[in-house]
């Protein structure tokens, strides 16, 4: 059996009991990547050197026991929008194509901190931007579960890293869905926390309002090890929250592992099982809502309202951000500079024009328009309105429950190149993410099924406000029921070795 069929926690507690060494866990996984990344395309850089060497100082630390965290020695990847200090950092887009971050990202820090070993940076939709890792300039990322259909986005790579067990875990990012949704149609567990929970420091930013780092891992037990190990305030940050402040319960999130849900109160928006819903999605979602009333808990439907209007305002403000944020990509300091010019107005026309791809484009229009005379009114001031109401629609729902429980997305991952010819069907497929991220809420995406093409479904978990232990526990007991399911491309390639 390789080792990166293990969780990573099952293979942090190997290494820590001297049965396999840092090394080995980490050549294993190279080899996995060398003989999937033909067929999957989860990675743009892959540092084996770095990799190897870093097990080695590791394997130093553990062995004089000064890194005993339970993540020490275990191989992960991280998304290719976050700085990592001398190694490349692209955001999958040719304006940074040969962006070498003289900074790593505090997240990625923190990791390191713990013992983690980086192998590489995965693919992504460019800038994030994108729900199928198809609008990468390095080319589509494929789901393991079928190589003809996306993994969903913009964390694909990283999700299906973790899927086809290239690594134990992964970091992604999370604006509107892209850690949940990429999660639901890979078949692993993935958790967008609560805003500010996690630094943001080093993460090429979309919507900065809206941007989370999270993680993606096999199951609940290893999302929460590694969102522990991520979880403090960062002075770099002004976005990050203390966790001391009101409201919050600790960031002790191993603790939440109980398997049980007794007297817990699980709400089913009404809004979220209506016309768009793939029958088969609906149906496993149910049934996953009838498991927590067997195990005890309370579950009953409500009327959360507005959600028609989150995917409009989501995009109307993510898009007026990200107008902002890639302001700074003209071709000066760093990035794409065009070999042909004349004037410094043509040079950023031109750099600009040349390494940005159509959908970045796209949104950048959108986001610009939105924010220009005449329309600011219109279209950006109403869709902050609509954020603020989503809020306290939420407010209004976690008064009467604990956890929400709903569909991670509409469907399971669709075939390659269908979303790309209809970006506004696209767009709808953020439905029942967005809002999550209007409202700075915390989520959790658990496998719960398989669909009749053999594409996995996910549910959806949210909480208040830093209430990651409700989704972790709720996640965490329905997940007893049904452990991970790898995939079958993973199980082949595994048995191979």
């Amino acid at each position: 059996m390789s080792l990166t069929s293990l969780t990573a926690l099952e293979l942090g507690k190997k290494i820590r009991s001297k049965e396999i060494s840092v090394e080995e866990a980490v050549k294993d996984a190279l080899v996995q990547i060398r003989q999937k990344e033909p067929d999957i395309h989860s990675f743009v850089t892959i540092d084996e050197e770095g990799a190897l060497s870093q097990a080695r100082e590791i394997q130093k630390k553990i062995n004089d026991g000064s890194c005993t965290s339970p993540l020490a020695g275990v191989p992960m990847a991280v998304k290719d929008n976050m700085c990592t200090k001398g190694l490349l950092t692209t955001c999958s887009s040719k304006m940074l194509s040969e962006f070498v971050p003289s900074y790593t990202a505090e997240a990625v820090q923190r990791l390191k901190q713990a013992g983690a070993v980086l192998l590489g940076k995965t693919n992504m939709d460019e800038f994030a931007m994108g729900s199928t890792t198809e609008t990468s300039f390095y080319g589509p990322t494929k789901n393991p579960w079928n190589e003809n259909h996306v993994p969903g986005g913009s964390s694909g790579g990283s999700c299906a890293a973790v899927a086809a067990e290239q690594c134990a875990y992964a970091l992604g990012s999370d604006t509107g869905g892209s850690i949940r949704q990429p999660s639901a149609f890979c078949g692993v567990t993935g958790i967008k926390p609560t805003y500010g929970t996690v630094s943001r420091y080093g993460l090429v930013a979309y919507g900065s309002s809206l941007d989370q780092i999270g993680p993606i891992a096999k199951d609940v037990s290893d999302c929460a090890a590694v969102l522990e190990a991520l979880a403090a305030q960062d002075p770099k940050d002004s976005t990050s929250v203390s966790v001391l402040d009101a409201g919050r319960e600790g960031t002790d999130y191993t603790s939440a592992l109980i398997d049980d849900v007794k007297g817990m109160k699980i709400g089913i928006p009404r809004d979220y099982f209506g016309k768009g819903l793939d029958a088969q999605v609906k149906s496993a979602v149910l049934k996953a809502a009838d498991v927590f009333r067997e195990k005890g808990a309370v579950v009953e439907e409500f009327d959360l309202s507005l959600v028609e209007y989150a995917v409009p305002a989501y995009y109307v403000i993510a898009c007026a951000e990200a107008s902002s944020n890639l302001e700074r990509f003209d071709g000066v300091k760093y990035g794409w500079r065009t070999k042909r010019y004349e004037g410094l107005h043509e040079m950023y026309k031109r750099s600009r024009s040349e390494a940005f791809g159509t959908e970045v484009k796209r949104r950048i229009m959108l986001g610009s328009f939105v924010l220009s005379s005449g329309y600011y009114d219109a279209y950006y001031i109403k869709a902050l309105r609509t954020k603020a109401l989503i809020r306290q629609a939420f407010d209004k729902a976690f008064a009467s429950f604990d956890v929400i429980l709903g569909p991670a997305a509409p469907s399971t991952a669709p075939q390659l190149g269908t979303s790309l010819k209809d970006p506004m069907q696209m767009y709808l497929g953020d439905i029942y993410t967005v809002s999550v991220n209007l409202a700075g809420l915390p989520g959790i995406s658990v496998p719960v099924g398989i669909d009749s093409h053999g594409l996995p479904i996910g549910m959806q978990l949210i909480g208040d406000c830093f209430q990651e232990k409700k989704i972790i526990r709720a996640a965490y007991a329905y997940e007893q029921t049904r452990p991970y399911v790898s995939c079958p491309y993973a199980r082949e390639k595994g048995a191979a070795q």
